[in-house]
């Protein structure tokens, strides 16, 4: 059972406009501080120089502060800060003349009054500082517009690759179990008619997807102008040499691939990804952070960006016979030699680079990731 009311140490120091009290008790429960009538009342149960027991004291100030103490506590310690209602120095903390046994001076904030003052100029001079360089940054007069235009494209792209998601999804699950159905006397007949379900995926999703890779072109602008952040050559390889190559010239001039399954997997996991990040992006136009989009965004990839990097692999692969019969894209140059570049060799170049492409960026989402979702660093006091 607790005995009775104590009175703690309290180390006290003094600024121009704060006053300062650390309160000598460790493992503080049920603190209650309040200031009335410029009377600081305070009890707590915690542990002190008598043990564990209930501390109390009272501090009446020599001039009058605000009614609104701002309290810490930490394992060892609590900290008050009280606001003093003028600004100015005192000669001492309470209205007696007489120091209360129990208080005595917080050396290690301690000031001297000319040194204080030294402090309070330096801030203000910080202050004035940061106020003169904040002037001399030339406003932008379109930085409204820029940012309503990032919303708008993050925002058309969203919905855009939404409508893929959406309809692959009802297809797959509408097309898929009626042509199962109709074939229940075979696993494998059912799997085949799966398969045959995905076959007009390309002359039905085409149309919207052209749209919303061509529009990803303007990610280039948007890096090369400065909107984003985000570094120019990154954002070509991925948009140029990346989707778009796959798109419009493995599907776009090969009507053989066009009824691939494979198509819908390139499709479904290119949509997928998207779904997540350009309302990451459209939200930080805006400066809101969704912690459970944040973390889809850093974190779907992981399993998406691999497979949709072997799905484009295995559109390729498939895609060299049909190059090779047909010449597609083969260029003969006028030499001695007729020496003629095949295209399918030059797709299997590609296909190398792709999972070098695959690797590289696979490591910067993962250094993005340990950034955005890394544990945070503590600031040091």
């Amino acid at each position: 059972m607790a005995g009775p009311s104590l009175r703690p140490h309290v180390h006290w120091a003094q600024r121009h406009r704060e006053l300062f009290l650390r309160v000598d008790l460790s493992d503080v429960r049920n603190p209650d501080i309040t200031i009335t009538d410029n009377v600081l009342h305070f009890r707590a149960q915690g542990h002190g120089a008598k043990g564990d027991n209930i501390y109390e004291f009272e501090i009446e100030f020599l001039e009058p502060v605000e009614p609104k103490p701002v309290c810490r506590m930490t394992q060892r310690q609590l900290n008050i800060t009280v606001q003093k209602k003028e600004s100015n120095w005192w000669e001492r903390l309470t209205k007696q003349e007489k120091r209360p046994l129990f208080l005595a001076p917080d050396f290690d904030r301690w000031l001297d009054e000319s040194d204080a003052e030294m402090e309070l100029k330096e801030k203000e001079e910080e202050k004035i500082n940061k106020m003169k360089i904040e002037s001399r940054v030339p406003k932008d007069p379109f930085k409204h517009l820029k940012k309503g235009y990032l919303i708008m494209y993050n925002l058309v792209q969203f919905l855009g690759f939404s409508w893929i998601f959406v309809n692959m999804t009802v297809r797959l699950f509408i097309l898929g179990k009626g042509n199962m159905e109709i074939h229940l006397f075979s696993k494998m007949v059912g799997f085949l008619c799966l398969t045959d379900s995905f076959y007009d995926t390309f002359h039905t999703i085409s149309d919207m997807m052209y749209f919303c890779q061509t529009l990803a072109l303007m990610e280039i602008m948007n890096s090369l102008i400065g909107l984003v952040r985000s570094p120019l050559i990154p954002s070509v390889v991925q948009v140029i040499f990346g989707r778009n190559f796959v798109l419009f010239v493995i599907l776009g001039t090969l009507e053989e691939m066009q009824s691939k399954p494979v198509v819908f997997f390139i499709f479904y996991f290119w949509s997928i990804i998207e779904l997540f990040r350009y309302p990451y992006y459209m939200l930080s136009c805006i400066g809101i952070e969704w912690k459970p989009l944040t973390w889809l965004r850093y974190t779907a990839w992981i399993p998406l960006y691999p497979l949709g990097g072997l799905a484009e692999a295995v559109c390729i692969v498939q895609s060299i016979p049909i190059f090779s019969e047909t010449g597609k894209f083969s260029l003969g140059l006028p030499n001695p030699l007729n020496v003629t570049i095949q295209f399918p060799f030059v797709l299997q170049i590609y296909l190398i680079a792709l999972f070098l492409g695959v690797f590289v960026n696979f490591r910067h989402l993962y250094k993005q990731r340990k950034q955005h979702l890394g544990p945070k660093k503590r600031k040091m006091k």
